[in-house]
């Protein structure tokens, strides 16, 4: 396998985490979402300080001194976020999902703006599958009504796709800046979320033991090592990969929330399974066939 071919696969375990979040965030309690972004990304910031304390390093060497860096990185982190809990709270959570959901075809897209990338039909033919994987997932086969009183909250949940896709894919363009900078992204995150928890929030804390280890353990993975491993994936990966396997964290979501008994079981999930699957593998047919034809994809 190629060195691009493992920083895929990297990124690819960002898109597991990211299939535990609704899982762990139900069982977090009713810790009020702009509170919980804070807690969680204090966790990913502290997951950056333990591994330079391990590894020695120093923690100047990852503070970025360019404006540009700190706005990409932190608008990514944070700003995907706030326009998704905005999106959350002015429109119906099916129709914000939908749209905002539209981040993975966009990261396809693109990264046909990217040196050295080349968009083929398998890559959007799988995107758009995927999408249609999404969309069976989100609605259950319902029917989706766009209403004029909600815009508002459709605006949000579009910027929220255009800030998490640009975010992905500018991150290319900074390939030099080290994967630890991240801790320093998800720093300032924290204390952006605090002051939106503070702002717009009542205060609720974890009330148990286990909705304490729920929060720790997003903050370990869906809010955090996640984060890390999807930089090394975009920025070194293939980012088109990426972004039709990135259909897969809805699919893992709902399939743990059936393990789990907090939903149910239906041909329409099985469906959307096929159609997810089905339309990543087919995008990842140059990774998949180029170690056979002995070039890199």
């Amino acid at each position: 396998m190629t060195g691009q071919g493992r920083d895929t696969l990297v990124g690819g375990t960002a898109i597991l985490m990211w299939g535990a979040l609704a899982l762990l965030t139900t069982w977090s309690g009713s810790v009020p979402p702009f509170q919980l972004v804070a807690l969680c990304f204090t966790l990913a910031a502290l997951l950056g300080v333990v591994k330079w304390i391990v590894s020695g390093e120093d923690p100047r060497r990852f503070l970025p001194c360019v404006p540009a860096v700190w706005l990409v990185g932190v608008g990514g982190l944070f700003g995907y976020h706030f326009f998704y809990f905005m999106a959350l709270r002015n429109a119906p959570a099916v129709e914000a999902s939908l749209i905002a959901y539209l981040w993975p075809v966009l990261i396809v897209l693109f990264s046909a703006l990217l040196p050295g990338n080349r968009l083929r039909w398998w890559h959007l033919a799988g995107a758009f599958i995927g999408l249609a994987g999404c969309i069976l997932l989100v609605t259950g086969g319902g029917a989706v009504a766009f209403r004029g009183e909600f815009v508002i909250g459709y605006a949000a949940a579009a910027a929220c796709a255009l800030t998490w896709s640009g975010y992905s894919v500018l991150s290319r363009r900074f390939q030099e800046i080290p994967t630890g900078t991240v801790a320093w992204f998800c720093a300032a995150s924290a204390v952006l979320g605090a002051v939106c928890h503070v702002a717009f929030e009542q205060t609720v804390w974890p009330q148990t033991t286990g909705e304490w280890l729920a929060v720790l353990g997003l903050g370990m993975g869906p809010v955090g090592a996640a984060f890390f491993a999807w930089d090394r994936g975009v920025k070194h990966g293939d980012i088109r990969i990426l972004g039709v396997a990135s259909y897969g964290a809805p699919l893992i979501s709902t399939l743990l929330l059936i393990a789990f008994g907090k939903a149910e079981a239906t041909w329409i999930v099985a469906i959307a399974c096929l159609a997810i699957v089905g339309g990543a593998l087919l995008a990842a047919r140059d990774l998949l066939f180029s170690s056979s034809k002995g070039t890199p994809s």
